[in-house]
């Protein structure tokens, strides 16, 4: 069942069917299909993601906040090197170089040090800086994203079948083993309310499935125009990436959005971001009936074009990040 409620324009899926495999997956995907191509973003409910998980991992995620800063530094994005994993300050992060109101840190799939992927010095793939403190964030994490990778090919299989394809198809071609990438943000409230937490901006990848905390201050580019998309009980809230727009040829765009924490305490943000193997050569999808639309770049916040791109994610990822934390990118690729 798909809705709108009273606080959101955004439409609202219940995706129990497709979760369980059931009969009635398709009609979910049809719903899926035309949120994607209407909206771009859309909430989802009946995930399957047990509640003493989220409320585990936001209690952990407060707690490790609360930290002194210097405590939080025993773990620096620095010291990950090419696996670009840990903490970074307010400001340490750029959105179309402009610093971000907001600390945070990374995560990704774990992967031991003598992994193929990280012996080989594979940029974004390594072992995962868990801060000693608070006791129970490592395991929550990792259980957290084990279930946000189970979900990210339950939907992604969703998103296929509404675009008349096999169940499988991006799995069969990119998503076997998905480059997934897991951040938590705190958003300090803004002292000024010009001051954004994090600038318009589209996602890289395939999917984001994003968990917030109920102070709200998301806003999506929606048909040209700014709406709130206000934390729902219960949902996640998913937006398409760039890859998809790439692959779909503009049929799925990938939705700009932006953050400003108005609360009068710190805002949480838990994005997941479900993307192609690092590896994958993204092309665009035959038979997928896009006549008539344009190459947005020129409406674009980057004005940079998806649909000119031509070489693996990986390529494409790199030179996005890279971006984003420019000297971290100086020291370490």
């Amino acid at each position: 069942m798909s809705l709108h409620t009273d606080a959101t324009a955004l439409p609202v899926i219940d995706i129990a069917a497709l979760v369980a495999g059931q009969e009635g997956k398709r009609a979910v995907a049809a719903q899926l299909g035309r949120a994607c191509r209407e909206n771009g973003f859309f909430y989802v409910v009946g995930h399957g993601v047990g509640e003493s998980l989220i409320a585990r991992l936001e209690a952990l995620s407060r707690d490790f906040f609360a930290q002194d800063v210097e405590t939080k530094l025993r773990t620096p994005m620095s010291l990950a090197g090419k696996a670009w994993r840990g903490y970074f300050r307010v400001g340490d992060e750029l959105t179309s170089g402009k610093p971000d109101q907001k600390e945070g840190i990374y995560f990704g799939e774990e992967r031991a040090a003598d992994d193929p992927l990280v012996l080989a010095g594979t940029p974004l793939h390594g072992p995962n800086l868990f801060p000693e403190t608070p006791v129970g964030f490592r395991e929550a994490v990792l259980e957290y994203m084990a279930e946000m990778t189970r979900l990210g090919h339950q939907l992604m299989g969703g998103l296929a079948l509404g675009l008349g394809l096999e169940e499988s198809y991006f799995a069969d071609r990119c998503t076997t083993n998905p480059l997934t990438l897991f951040r938590i943000f705190n958003y300090p409230p803004s002292p000024d309310p010009n001051l954004w937490g994090v600038g318009e901006h589209t996602d890289y990848g395939l999917l984001t499935i994003l968990l917030q905390d109920e102070a709200g201050g998301l806003e999506v580019k929606s048909q040209s125009r700014w709406i709130p998309a206000p934390p729902i009980p219960g949902s996640f809230i998913c937006n398409i990436g760039d890859m998809l727009d790439r692959m779909t040829g503009g049929y799925f765009r990938s939705t700009p959005h932006r953050v400003r924490n108005l609360a009068p305490r710190n805002r949480l943000s838990f994005p997941f971001f479900f993307d192609p193997n690092f590896f994958a050569k993204v092309a665009p999808i035959e038979g997928i009936a896009h006549e008539g639309l344009e190459d947005d770049h020129e409406q674009r916040w980057d004005r940079a074009s998806v649909h000119a791109f031509a070489g693996t994610y990986g390529d494409y990822l790199l030179a996005k990040v890279g971006k984003v934390f420019p000297d971290l990118k100086t020291k370490v690729l």
